[in-house]
């Protein structure tokens, strides 16, 4: 093509205004990096005026449990199933409930109570399971929402749904709401950061797809980073054999100045989110290191953790590894632990399942508690959806297994301006139905949003025409459990 032809057509609108001295490619940059350029800045991006009020949490550790635990043979206890054992889960209870194809075409559905046995604990008398003794140690910390309930019963579109608040893919996950919402208060390390681990009881689970940490329909600078249990903990952290970090840091700003160059002449903001992580990631070099080096932990905190805590890439490890985080001001710290799909040899599986996260979820509470951290910290810790009481497949007198269920299902939050020691909502006696104050996962996005310092229906971004939110057109702040 005539390259004087193909310059005019290249001068689109867009293109114009990108070229000007004061033009969208200028504004973008100053936008993105704006607090990168500020020395004196204590936090780092955001957007102006959040939070909208004084927030009770500076930053959030969700604990994921991808698979979907079962309530009944956690947390919630119905000793009444025991009677009921092998009976036919009444029409009166299901109300003709969707059910998954697994179990749609059994021709029976016995009721299945757990076999392991419960006691109350604490101050507050919370029923705790024998499969989590060490969570029973931590209950008077802990606030219990025993009527979660969602509107996907599929593994991947109720994850999905958690993580970003539709079922369908393609919209911001909450690390990249909060990162562009309230910026990192870390310039050194990013606002979001994710982990996953594989759990023992079913070690063949549902994947999970980087999409769920994923930034969306926002600038990608606010995706998650997922850190690696093996080798560089964040891909291509280190310097190629025989590159120096003085190299790299010539090579970093000749490519920013060819970079800003592009900005300036196209406008796209995409090019100055690639100027930013190139920035962050040759700050990472230097923070990450020394952040995931764990020899300096004393004894004491690896046996608080649990044996696991040394093993990279387990449930435990990153524990540790959340709180050293939190320690540093990462925004949104989300860890991923598979393995509790339970269709069948429930419970056989489920007991390697809770010693995988038992005794680390509640020693990360004891250590955020012991450090000061717990009281502006909000750590969440659950599934996607809950367990059907009645049994998939055959029961036996030792062995059954649960489809999925999303009626209602329980999750616990500790810190971070959530009343401790309580429990909030209540199902029937076949933990088949809520007959109390119901959360939904809309509801429980609204009440993290708002222990942030953040109105749910404020946080927004315009795309295609419409201003999307987390919380979509829904959502109620839970204020009942809050302190």
């Amino acid at each position: 093509m005539d390259p004087m032809l193909e310059r005019r057509l290249l001068l689109t609108r867009r293109h114009f205004f990108g070229l000007s001295s004061a033009g969208l490619g200028v504004a973008a940059l100053a936008t993105l990096l704006s607090e990168d350029l500020r020395a004196d800045a204590s936090a780092l991006g955001g957007l102006p005026g959040l939070p909208h009020f004084p927030p009770t949490a500076k930053r959030v550790i969700y604990l994921f449990q991808s698979g979907a635990p079962s309530q009944m043979e956690l947390f919630d206890y119905k000793p009444r199933l025991r009677d009921l054992r092998g009976s036919e889960l009444p029409d009166s209870i299901r109300h003709g409930q969707r059910l998954t194809g697994m179990t749609a075409t059994q021709s029976s559905f016995p009721v299945a109570p757990s076999l392991f046995g419960f006691a109350q604990h604490g101050e507050s008398g919370a029923w705790i399971s024998e499969l989590m003794p060490h969570t029973a140690k931590a209950v008077d910390r802990l606030c219990f929402i025993k009527s979660m309930y969602t509107e996907a019963i599929n593994h991947d579109p109720a994850v999905t749904f958690f993580q970003t608040g539709a079922q369908l893919a393609g919209r911001p996950s909450i690390g990249a709401w909060l990162a562009y919402g309230l910026g990192s208060e870390n310039k050194d390390l990013p606002a979001f950061v994710v982990m996953v681990s594989q759990g023992t009881g079913n070690p063949n689970d549902q994947p999970l797809y980087d999409r769920l940490w994923g930034s969306g329909f926002l600038p990608t600078r606010y995706q998650g980073v997922k850190f690696r249990s093996g080798g560089d903990p964040v891909l291509y952290l280190s310097n190629p054999k025989g590159f120096s970090d003085g190299d790299r840091r010539r090579f970093i700003d000749d490519l920013g100045k060819l970079n800003q160059a592009t900005l300036r002449e196209f406008g796209d903001p995409e090019i100055a989110t690639r100027v930013s992580q190139y920035e962050m990631a040759y700050r990472m070099q230097h923070s990450v290191p020394e952040l995931t080096d764990l020899s300096k932990e004393p004894d004491r905190v690896f046996e608080l953790y649990g044996p696991d805590s040394r093993k990279p890439g387990t449930f435990a490890a990153n524990c540790l590894l959340a709180r050293r985080l939190a320690e540093r001001g990462v925004r949104f710290i989300q860890l991923f632990h598979r393995g509790w799909d339970q269709h069948t040899k429930l419970p056989k599986q489920i007991v390697g399942q809770s010693r995988d996260t038992d005794q680390p979820s509640a020693a990360l509470i004891h250590d955020l508690l012991e450090r000061g951290l717990l009281d502006d910290t909000l750590v969440v810790w659950g599934g996607e959806f809950g367990r059907t009481v009645y049994c998939q497949g055959k029961l036996t007198a030792d062995d059954y297994g649960r489809d999925h269920h999303p009626r209602c299902f329980t999750v616990w939050m500790a810190g971070g301006g959530v009343k401790p020691g309580i429990t909030y909502g209540e199902t029937d006696d076949y933990c088949y139905n809520i007959t109390r104050d119901p959360v939904h996962v809309h509801d429980l996005h609204a009440t993290i949003l708002h222990c942030l310092g953040i109105d749910h229906t404020k946080l927004t971004f315009k795309f295609q025409g419409r201003h999307f939110r987390l919380t979509d057109v829904a959502g109620s702040v839970v204020r009942k459990i809050l302190a």
